[in-house]
């Protein structure tokens, strides 16, 4: 038998298991301890922050008309009237400004990922950018110069949310943006394949699988412009009745509320701020539940 045949003739042996070593599970075991420790560090001023907002605004939100009335001749001092006329402009602000900036949002993240190539491409995308770093009292500024006093039109909620358009805008082009990039190639490429249009697969292909990451995006985009300060403060004045005129007049919200009410030294005044603050957090959070449920069920499923 030659040298050659018994090289092949031998059964290949494979490399033998090399155990982890104890530097290695040591290392491990520090940048684990590394991990938990930032994290539980994190969760220090997050717990602390809503653990004081719920001790010091349960008692406004379990009143009986918290929920129910405004402070319509409600005094500084008395302890009484509730905040439904915030919650609605509030609400009302952030779906004008959704409705504004979803469609807009979206149609942009779909030409930057399926569409975009060229200058046009870059130069949205350069916009976009610049969005996403404006501060909130810019936008609000730019539309008081804009909307208010070249075109005359008067403080009211509707301005309030072409500030917050702004603000949106950015968070639902990245959000969408994201997750369309995320949608395999091969699906496209299927759809193709078959003949299918490339806007009949954007449409039926892309937007149905990516479309749980959106809704969540979307949601979380309008949390974060519920709770802006400044545009309510320069574009809209404080009202402390109920308006359902988005148009015209004053409006009430909850950030525009705690800022009023932050200059009232009464006590009353101050368990108002805390109660306004807690709604805000509830409301918050019932967003992003109510993105969770959407993404959940209209995440698409492989049968």
């Amino acid at each position: 038998m030659t040298t050659t045949d018994s090289l092949v003739d031998r059964p290949a042996t494979s490399p033998a298991f090399q155990p982890i070593s104890g530097g290695r599970k040591t290392k491990n075991l520090f940048a684990t301890v590394l991990v938990t420790l930032a994290f539980l560090l994190a969760l220090v001023p997050l717990g602390w922050l809503l653990v004081t907002v719920v001790v010091n605004g349960f008692e406004a939100i379990t009143t009986s008309t918290w929920w129910s009335h405004s402070l319509k001749g409600v005094m500084p001092d008395e302890v009484n009237g509730g905040v439904y006329h915030a919650i609605y402009g509030s609400v009302i602000q952030s779906l004008i400004c959704a409705i504004i900036a979803v469609p807009v949002g979206i149609f942009t993240a779909i030409y930057l990922v399926e569409y975009g190539r060229g200058k046009l491409a870059k130069t949205v995308t350069f916009m976009v950018d610049i969005l996403s770093g404006v501060p909130s009292i810019v936008a609000a500024l730019f539309i008081f110069a804009l909307w208010i006093t070249a075109f005359g039109f008067p403080k009211s909620a509707l301005a309030v949310s072409f500030a917050l358009v702004l603000l949106m805008l950015p968070v639902v082009v990245r959000s969408t943006e994201e997750m369309l990039r995320l949608v395999p190639d091969q699906l496209r490429e299927a759809s193709y394949a078959l003949g299918v249009p490339k806007w009949k697969t954007i449409v039926r292909v892309v937007l149905p699988t990516a479309m749980s990451g959106m809704v969540t995006g979307v949601m979380l985009a309008i949390a974060r412009v519920m709770g802006e300060t400044a545009p309510v403060l320069v574009l809209v004045g404080y009202s402390r009745s109920i308006n359902f005129d988005a148009f015209d007049g004053n409006m009430a919200s909850l950030p525009l509320l705690i800022m009023n009410e932050l200059m009232n030294p009464e006590a009353a005044g101050q368990l108002r701020v805390w109660g306004a603050a807690l709604t805000l957090i509830l409301l918050v959070m019932l967003f992003n539940l109510v993105a969770a449920l959407v993404s959940r069920f209209s995440a698409v499923r492989s049968k």
